[in-house]
């Protein structure tokens, strides 16, 4: 069995504030966004270190497990431009007794991390849930390697509540943990 990659925690900084972004919309997504979804979902699933979906997905199976109908919400990020900026879908964590928790999952395109679209578009989730009635989120397979990700999650008050080890095959890593992650609304 492969050796597990256990990455080091960076510190979180004292200021976790926002960095400007030309993001102007961030908005429901509508049938017709999936043309700008499908190419940053598809980039992102290739890159091999944040996402375990399937490489060759069509557009359609793309939408299936995005773009999921109520009681779920997928939302999308532009610039003044139009460019995508990111996408972020969220409802419940479970159905039946396990729906009082939401999830969330989030795409940012390439060339807009380390903007703020994150953190801009997990603002809109977390509103929405607590207006939802939802009394948590948890984000169920954070990969431990995706320091961006985990730093900014805490920063928004996720805690780590456990790490199944090596769990996802990163391509630059090999064999890493993922995250649970939680927060109460």
């Amino acid at each position: 069995m492969p050796e597990i990659y256990r990455p080091t925690p960076k510190p979180l900084r004292e200021s976790a504030t926002p960095r400007h972004t030309s993001l102007v919309e961030i908005r429901d997504a509508r049938p017709d966004d999936l043309a700008a979804i499908a190419p940053v979902f598809r980039e992102i699933v290739a890159d091999g270190d944040t996402y375990a979906f399937p490489e060759d997905l069509t557009d359609a199976q793309i939408a299936a497990l995005w773009m999921e109908p109520a009681p779920a919400r997928c939302l999308v990020a532009y610039a003044a431009d139009g460019t995508l900026l990111g996408t972020a879908k969220a409802g419940p964590n479970r159905p039946g007794r396990g729906d009082h928790i939401a999830t969330a999952s989030f795409m940012v395109s390439p060339d807009a991390q380390g903007k703020g679209v994150g953190r801009a578009l997990a603002t809109e989730v977390l509103r929405w849930a607590t207006e939802q009635g939802y009394s948590g989120m948890q984000f169920n397979a954070v990969v431990e390697t995706n320091m961006s990700a985990v730093v900014l999650w805490q920063s928004m008050g996720f805690r780590i509540i456990g790490t199944v080890p090596g769990a996802f095959r990163s391509r630059s890593h090999g064999p890493v943990g993922l995250h649970v992650m939680f927060r109460e609304l």
